[in-house]
């Protein structure tokens, strides 16, 4: 009896036999912004993969390397705990997410699952995209656009509205000299002012989006511009007659008591978090019932555990969780099985719809294209659920500036530091 269980044990399941060897990385351009991926080797011929965030850097990963090698893979917990200390919020946390999402693959490997089953199971089988959709100058143009986001069979959208649209209209924004020129500047320090005729035409704007759309259809808003919270509360008010899904990081995530302030001030859900690193990062917001949508990026926020404990949390304090996400197929997919074992997940974002074909092209053994009737199918198969990834397309989009595909990383192996927190 004993032979034939042993017979059909897939033998990458042994934990005490599995260890990481190898870590190696890839550059990408254009799928749909900058992103680094990652892929973890072991020692029985079994690897995994993960993706920086875009907009961060390969050394966020790579620094961690010489921490990893060793280690069972299938210890996720473990491993996470020992390297989050090197995460931040934003772009920094790229490396300590992208490992965890590596870390999840492979032990869906090893044991034969797929990762959501890893993070308790799935509430669903199917995941909802929202599309967020480059700006048009005029709102009417925007609206087509965006209604032929719905024949394509989204059935939720998203798009900008903000003081970008205005720059070029004279009396529509008050702000100090050169403040207009700079976005490195936190909302409440700039002293921009939108005026009430920069707010009439906003919300012309919005009503001929409305007025080719309808109704029927979810539509959310973002990049308001580096405006003051006041700014965003009258702006927001005004807004509020087209019953838009949610204003999204009106403010910085980091102000919970203005995000309070706001939320009690507009009758439209408030939204932000792609930028908070850990669920530590949320409670501030949570506490105060400040935001009615979560809105965590999960390659900043701690990885599909992590990010589940997010959405965990969000529905104890009676918050919704939806995901922001502009990468590769391999972080959309991390997202996928996050979002299948998160209870109040409402939407997942995605940022290639005008090239979906070869986005979802980039990994092998699902479905082309990757969303089909604006929802992307839980993969069954194990770990994040393809079978490789593609190298022609890969080589379309690797990054002409560190155009390197998997090379040797061997100078990372031996970096050593002191990393205990406490004496």
């Amino acid at each position: 009896m004993t032979d034939s269980v042993e017979a059909n044990v897939n033998v990458h399941s042994r934990p005490s036999e599995l260890k990481i060897t190898d870590m190696r990385v890839v550059n990408l351009r254009g799928a749909p912004f900058r992103s680094t991926i990652i892929r973890l080797d072991t020692n029985q011929g079994i690897c995994g993969y993960g993706e920086v965030r875009d907009g961060g850097s390969e050394t966020y990963a790579l620094m961690l390397k010489s921490r990893l090698i060793g280690e069972n893979p299938c210890n996720i917990d473990k491993i996470f705990r020992k390297i989050k200390q090197f995460g931040h919020h934003a772009r920094q946390a790229g490396g300590v997410c992208g490992i965890e999402m590596a870390l999840m693959d492979l032990a869906g490997k090893a044991y034969g699952v797929p990762a959501y089953q890893l993070a308790g199971g799935k509430f669903r089988d199917r995941i909802l995209c929202y599309c967020d959709t480059p700006s048009e100058r005029k709102g009417s143009d925007m609206g087509k656009r965006l209604k032929e986001r719905i024949e394509n069979g989204f059935g939720f959208l998203k798009m900008d509205v903000g003081i970008g649209l205005l720059r070029d209209t004279e009396d529509t924004l008050i702000a100090p000299p050169e403040m207009l020129r700079t976005n490195e500047i936190m909302h409440p320090f700039t002293g921009i002012q939108i005026t009430d005729k920069g707010i009439d035409l906003l919300c012309q704007y919005v009503a001929e989006v409305r007025e080719e759309i309808g109704y029927q259809v979810p539509l959310a808003v973002d990049h308001f511009g580096h405006i003051g919270v006041e700014s965003c509360i009258r702006l927001g008010k005004a807004l509020d007659q087209f019953s838009l899904a949610w204003y999204e990081d009106m403010i910085p995530w980091q102000f919970a008591d203005q995000w309070q302030r706001l939320a009690e001030s507009v009758d439209t859900p408030v939204c932000t978090g792609e930028d908070i690193y850990l669920k530590e990062g949320f409670m501030p917001l949570f506490e105060r019932r400040a935001i009615a949508v979560a809105h965590p990026d999960l390659a900043s926020s701690g990885g599909i555990l992590e990010t589940k404990k997010v959405g965990d949390l969000a529905q104890d304090h009676g918050i919704a969780m939806a995901l922001h996400m502009a990468m590769s197929p391999i972080a959309a997919l991390a997202s996928v099985h996050c979002a299948a074992a998160t209870e109040n997940f409402m939407v997942l974002e995605n940022h290639s719809v005008d090239q979906l074909d070869q986005w979802s092209s980039l990994v092998e053994g699902l479905p082309v294209p990757l969303i089909e009737d604006g929802h992307i199918a839980v993969p069954e198969g194990p770990g994040l659920g393809f079978t490789d990834l593609n190298e022609e397309v890969i080589k379309a989009f690797v990054d002409a500036d560190n155009p390197g595909i998997f090379e040797s990383t061997e100078r990372w192996d031996n970096e050593g530091a002191h990393d205990r927190l406490w004496s």
